[in-house]
């Protein structure tokens, strides 16, 4: 997403407790334990920032949600989680600023300062026993840079729908996510749904299908977000809480990092970098990209911590929202009406999965009680 923030499964806050463990943005609409996230676009490790805890700060928790007065325990994290969603859903504006550069050169740049970022961080919170150790463990590895490559093929799609004029279908993937991830946790996980979740699926597939109808073809472009984001959060669910997300986006973007420098030193040797060529204030932007990156990340996990999972659920349609709105006033892409209508499908079926997830916390008393 622009940098996708990922939402951590429904299983991960439960137990554990986007930033970007998990991978997907907690309180997904649907309920699944996949682990997929839904609005913020390629944040790496995103979910671990709730579902893993900080070197600092301790385990993470739904905890001060559910203790003490709900005003002043609830307040900072809605500010936290608007301050987070909000600044996923504001990147398209980020990107157009950093023309002419282009997605390729953005998402290299953005791993390689990223890297640099982290690194950073991890010295100002004494956190380099953490990252080294899940660092040595061959597995951890193994399942991160699997996700690595997950996330950086969700931002380099993203960057390049911004930039061309796609910047409608973009939000759309990031919108269709949720149902995304409950379709991997039917085939993948083999889940069972709920009748409500599955009329919210068949309700999705019809949006599809009238969508490829608008665009005249499949939207290859959202589904490959959607996907790629869902795909990212399975993998992270691997992990679990094992990993912190700041450990977690180091270790990411360590793995990717080499192939990032190869892209800018051959888009340097073909003239088509941008980075040192378009004077400073350009450079500072493509640098600030690490910021970039980790603030909205580190405010997702505060907010994670504070708030219930359906109150994250409902805030991470903040992100896609905004993306979508700067598409029309901003970009002013089209939108003939039959895009409305797939989209307005599209919203129907994440308003049924938002009422299911809604009232999951009654049905679960019902179940207790009559366990008990």
């Amino acid at each position: 997403m622009p940098f996708s923030k990922p939402v951590p499964a429904l299983h991960a806050v439960r137990t554990a407790t986007p930033g970007e463990g998990v991978g997907s943005s907690p309180g997904s609409p649907t309920g699944s334990s996949t682990g997929s996230s839904t609005g913020t676009p390629g944040a790496p490790g995103a979910a671990e920032v709730s579902a893993a805890p900080s070197s600092s700060s301790g385990p993470a928790s739904s905890g001060p949600a559910s203790s003490g007065p709900a005003g002043r325990e609830n307040l900072p994290g809605i500010l936290f989680g608007i301050g987070a969603y909000g600044l996923w859903g504001l990147l398209p504006l980020y990107f157009m600023v950093l023309k002419p550069a282009g997605a390729v050169e953005i998402v290299a740049n953005r791993v390689v300062w990223s890297l640099v970022f982290c690194a950073i961080l991890l010295t100002v919170m004494r956190a380099w026993k953490p990252m080294l150790a899940a660092g040595r463990n061959p597995r951890t590895v193994g399942t991160l840079a699997g996700a690595a490559l997950l996330i950086a093929v969700n931002w380099l799609t993203y960057s390049w729908a911004v930039l061309n004029e796609h910047a409608v279908e973009a939000a759309l993937g990031y919108f269709i996510n949720p149902i995304v991830s409950v379709l991997l946790g039917v085939l993948v996980l083999k889940e069972k749904l709920r009748p409500l979740q599955w009329a919210a699926m068949a309700v999705g597939f019809i949006a599809v299908l009238v969508l490829a109808f608008a665009y005249g073809n499949v939207p290859w472009v959202a589904l490959a977000l959607a996907f790629s984001f869902g795909f990212y959060g399975l993998v992270k669910k691997g992990i679990g809480s094992r990993v912190d997300a700041v450990s977690s986006l180091t270790i990411e973007t360590a793995v990717l990092t080499p192939i990032a420098i190869g892209v800018m030193i051959w888009l340097s040797m073909t003239g088509a970098a941008t980075l040192t060529t378009n004077g400073a204030g350009h450079l500072w932007l493509l640098v600030a990209s690490g910021i970039i990156t980790a603030v909205p990340l580190i405010f997702f996990g505060a907010a994670a911590r504070r708030l219930p999972l359906s109150t994250v659920g409902l805030l991470q349609y903040l992100a896609p929202t905004l993306q979508f709105i700067l598409a029309l006033t901003v970009f002013k892409e089209a939108m003939p009406p039959e895009r409305w209508a797939g989209f307005g499908l599209v919203w129907l079926a994440l308003v049924m999965l938002t009422v299911d997830m809604i009232g999951g916390p009654r049905r679960n008393r019902r179940l207790r009680a009559a366990a008990v």
